[in-house]
């Protein structure tokens, strides 16, 4: 077992899941412990200027050039949280050494890991599986991206040999939720470039994603006795199934692939009085996620004449923006990503990311930061996997791209 997969397994049983609808970062403490233990590492692999922001719960550290000239700063991200959607509390991996094609067998509640359901297994033929045992997530979305980061720090601190300029690593908290890099001190942080740790299978390469908006509906009904309702009540909660009803419905998450983007309905709760809905609006064209706000907004003022102003009030929120305007602008990151996967074996798989990562708001900060595989699939879900010969793959491709700039 290689220190990479060594260190992955022990993060994994950190319980760091955030929360979504917290308003301080990081939104749940118990992310702390993991920033923390990594704290310790970096300063026991010998790296230099750890920092760890006891508020935020950000984690630096910086690898010093030994160029003995100018070079480009770059810096490896990786986030700490994983994903609300499922558990992460007592995450048990299940591992499957020298992996032949069959399903695997994940616990104790019947759950299988098969092949006929994830067809991606079959790339891995002679390799190791890490899975959960069904009842959490596994957490390598971005726990594989914090091994493969700890693992190239390492590296690099004990063989000095390698050229390269100022490395910087960071961490955060929050990437789940979308606040990850919401509170980052670029100061402190101080690169020119970075490189994003959290893409999914290996030779994974993504410069595009979308552009980003959250929304809320709020319905107010009038709620009176059923027997006696009509004419008088207002339904809140079937006014909020019918505001949902007005949306294109194929244009939902289920119904789209590529670049097409999407109305999702996150949540809805609510009864005869008053309902709430939270939703995200997608689209990797800035034009047509305002035409999307546009038709959302529609549906209210239809609504509101229908059974009157203020029944629905309509809240919309932008939250990042499609990276690759700024990426386009410094594309030498990702030639030099494709000529380090192309040197080790590796086809660079180039695709837009359909969601966000914490490079896109880096990217607008004035440090672009496209994103790379970290070797993961199925994430957010108990049948999440990574392939543990990935993880070591991208050590090594982080190497070269870090070799590439040196001599740039």
């Amino acid at each position: 077992m290689t220190k990479t997969t060594e260190r992955f397994l022990r993060y994994v049983k950190i319980d760091t899941m955030s929360e979504e609808d917290h308003e301080s970062t990081p939104s749940t403490a118990k992310q702390f412990d993991l920033a923390r233990l990594l704290t310790e590492e970096l300063k026991e692999i010998g790296a230099t200027d750890v920092y760890l922001d006891e508020e935020l719960c950000y984690v630096y550290a910086t690898v010093p050039s030994n160029a003995g000239k100018d070079v480009a700063k770059l810096a490896f991200v990786a986030h700490m949280d994983t994903s609300p959607a499922v558990s992460d509390t007592d995450v048990k991996p299940v591992i499957t050494e020298n992996y032949q094609g069959q399903d695997i067998e994940m616990g104790t509640e019947g759950r299988v890991l098969s092949p006929k359901d994830y067809p991606s297994l079959l790339n891995y033929i002679g390799q190791t599986i890490i899975c959960s045992d069904g009842s959490t997530l596994l957490g390598s979305d971005d726990k594989s991206g914090v091994a493969i980061i700890m693992s190239l720090v390492d590296h690099l601190v004990h063989h000095p040999e390698l050229e390269h300029g100022d490395i910087k690593v960071v961490f955060t908290p929050d990437e789940e939720v979308g606040m990850g890099v919401s509170g980052l001190d670029y100061d402190r942080l101080d690169a020119d470039f970075g490189y994003t740790i959290d893409g999914g299978q290996l030779g994974d390469l993504n410069f595009e994603c979308f552009n980003a908006a959250g929304a809320s509906v709020h319905v107010t009904g009038l709620s009176i006795h059923p027997g006696s309702a009509k004419g008088k009540m207002k339904n809140a909660a079937r006014i909020a199934v019918e505001f949902d009803t007005l949306l294109p419905q194929a244009e939902s998450p289920e119904h789209t692939e590529g670049y097409e983007g999407f109305y999702h309905l996150n949540t809805l709760n609510g009864d005869c009085d008053s309902a709430v809905m939270t939703y995200i609006l997608r689209d990797h064209d800035a034009d047509i996620l305002e035409q999307r706000k546009e038709v959302f907004q529609a549906a209210a003022d239809y609504l509101n004449t229908k059974y009157g102003k203020g029944t629905v009030e309509v809240e919309i929120r932008d939250s990042y923006r499609n990276m690759r305007e700024v990426i386009e602008k410094h594309y030498h990151l990702i030639e030099n990503a494709c000529k380090a996967f192309e040197s080790l074996g590796i086809k660079p798989q180039i695709s837009p990311i359909r969601g966000g990562t914490d490079g896109a708001t880096m990217s607008f900060n004035g440090v672009p930061c496209p994103n790379l595989s970290a070797g993961g699939h199925n994430c957010h879900g108990r049948y999440e996997y990574v392939c543990a010969e990935s993880m070591d793959k991208m050590v090594d491709v982080l190497l070269e791209i870090v070799k590439a700039y040196a001599f740039m």
